[in-house]
């Protein structure tokens, strides 16, 4: 777990109760806040309750009374329209954050140096995400894993010099986290999705882009024109920006040449690792999630030796790409 210390002493709302809330809730009680928390679901209270968390009607408390908010992130922020509890906290000029905010504070505070690598898109986060922190497992590093896959980022171990945090942010997490900075940030792609939530496509790609813009290092996949403006825009406001591709041989960058996972420095290559044989990281739009994977791995510090020996090894996720058998060939 990571205690919040960040918000000692200081009264904090919570609305979610599922099972990163709670989490949450934990933290932010370990770390000395009082937490009120709530839910729309009757049965999610009552499991908090009787696992010592105070609840109460978000509706019937005084707000002025909290620093700050958290959100789960699969509550409306904005549309179709705000929740209920966005508008109560607007009403009082309360802050609106979510775990992911809560994480990167408490790494600024701790140990800023942390390495800690996030990874969005509209497609592969999962894999990226797992393929990473497999990577860095396998070459004997501390990996912690979770946020928007596996384990709540709250129930990770905290941030620490040679602790390497791997956070898959959903654009719900990335919204609620305006300090989100991370050593490495991933966007690996980005096509229409969560409208309904995000409104047009362009708010989504501004959500979006915010985990780059924030990050020390920019790793942006290029072959669609929104992330390759954001690369742009990025670039020519000086941050350090790293481009990827499954398809293009770039002046600069990474890029895949069939299997082999090239580098390109002033449109001079090299190769770097390969995908032969790799099963679990079959086709074009895993070499992209590859590419990503060792720009981030070498940024924290990996040599390419270890990055392919954990490609090799990557098992991947269940059903993607998953080998499920082989059928040999009739001798007829």
């Amino acid at each position: 777990m990571i205690p919040v210390t960040t918000l000692s002493g200081r009264k904090v709302a919570l609305f979610g109760l599922g099972g990163s809330g709670i989490a949450t809730a934990r933290a932010l009680a370990e770390g000395g806040a009082a937490v009120t928390a709530w839910d729309d679901n009757p049965e999610s209270v009552a499991r908090a309750e009787r696992e010592g968390i105070t609840v109460a009607n978000l509706r019937e408390v005084d707000w002025s009374e909290f620093a700050s908010f958290v959100l789960s992130p699969g509550v409306p922020l904005t549309h179709p329209k705000p929740h209920w509890t966005v508008e109560l906290a607007r009403g009082a000029s309360v802050e609106i954050i979510g775990d992911i905010e809560l994480f990167s504070r408490e790494r600024a505070a701790r140990c800023p140096d942390a390495p800690f690598i996030a990874v969005t898109g509209t497609n592969g986060k999962s894999t990226t995400t797992a393929l990473i922190a497999h990577i860095l497992a396998a070459a004997g590093r501390d990996a912690q894993m979770g946020g928007n896959i596996g384990r709540a980022v709250m129930t990770l171990d905290p941030p620490a010099r040679d602790r390497f945090h791997v956070v898959e942010c959903s654009s719900y997490q990335i919204e609620l986290a305006p300090s989100l900075n991370p050593s490495a940030g991933i966007l690996l792609n980005l096509t229409p999705d969560h409208l309904d939530r995000h409104g047009t496509m362009q708010r989504y790609a501004e959500i979006k882009e915010r985990l780059v813009a924030g990050s020390d290092t920019a790793i942006i996949g290029v072959d669609d024109s929104y992330c390759a403006q954001i690369a742009d825009r990025l670039e020519r406001v000086g941050k350090e920006v790293i481009r990827i591709s499954k398809r293009l041989p770039l002046t600069d960058g990474y890029f895949a040449d069939g299997t082999d996972l090239m580098e390109a420095v002033r449109g001079q290559y090299s190769r770097i690792g390969f995908l032969e044989g790799i099963g679990s990281l079959r086709g074009l739009h895993n070499a992209q999630n590859a590419l990503a994977a060792v720009a981030a791995c070498l940024k924290v510090g990996l040599d390419l030796g270890e990055i392919q020996s954990g490609l090799e090894s990557f098992p991947g996720l269940a059903h993607r790409m998953e080998q499920v058998g082989r059928r040999a060939a009739s001798s007829s």
